[in-house]
């Protein structure tokens, strides 16, 4: 059930999106930047050992504490920061105000534009976030476990994009009817309650 108030924000809101945009396009430029990014990462891979690909799940835990944190202090925070501050209008006064735990589905691939982050940010995901850290374990660990990071929290980040649209699209789309997605969504559709989006369910992908 979608309200009068939130009618009337996602009319206001679709009024805001460029003529051009295409949520199907958006989708096909982050999947290929992050596609081409993953080869270039992959073929930097040098025989890896057993103890270097433990940096995998170890990447892939601390990504998944790295999301929770950043989805509950910065998401969610209206910190006075101007970059900070952008993300928290952009995710709390703007998607959760289009989408609400009584009214979570897409109308049509415009209205991707209010679930997925702007190509822009994996251009800032791979020089603001993973390359530095990518360097760091270059330095202390070696450049397979640094290629395996950056890979890997890359590939977290294209699940979290996909998951995220999946919990958004109708019940009857066969992706939503995945069984993964089915055991995911009502989470995230907790959060979308405007009683509990600043104090619960801040993974958006796995609640580990």
């Amino acid at each position: 059930m979608i309200t009068e108030r939130q009618k009337a924000f996602r009319q206001e809101y679709r009024s805001r999106i460029m003529g051009f945009y295409d949520g199907y396009l958006h989708i096909v430029i982050i999947y290929a930047m992050g596609a081409a990014a993953f080869y270039i990462y992959l073929q930097h891979l040098s025989a890896p050992s057993w103890l270097e690909m433990a940096a995998i799940p170890l990447t892939f835990l601390f990504t998944n504490i790295f999301e929770w944190f950043v989805h509950k202090f910065i998401m969610h925070r209206p910190i006075p920061i101007k970059g900070l501050r952008a993300v928290y209008e952009r995710h709390t006064r703007q998607h959760h105000r289009f989408f609400t735990h009584e009214s979570m589905e897409l109308d049509g691939p415009r209205d991707l534009r209010a679930v997925l982050f702007p190509p822009l940010l994996m251009t800032f995901f791979i020089t603001a976030f993973a390359l530095p850290v990518g360097l760091f374990l270059a330095w202390v660990a070696s450049p397979n476990v640094a290629w395996l990071f950056v890979a890997t929290s890359l590939g977290y980040f294209l699940n979290y994009e996909f998951l995220h649209m999946a919990y958004h699209l109708r019940p009857d789309h066969p992706i939503a009817r995945w069984s993964l997605v089915r055991r995911l969504e009502p989470l995230h559709r907790a959060h979308h309650d405007p009683r509990l989006m600043a104090h619960r369910n801040f993974n958006i992908t796995y609640p580990i």
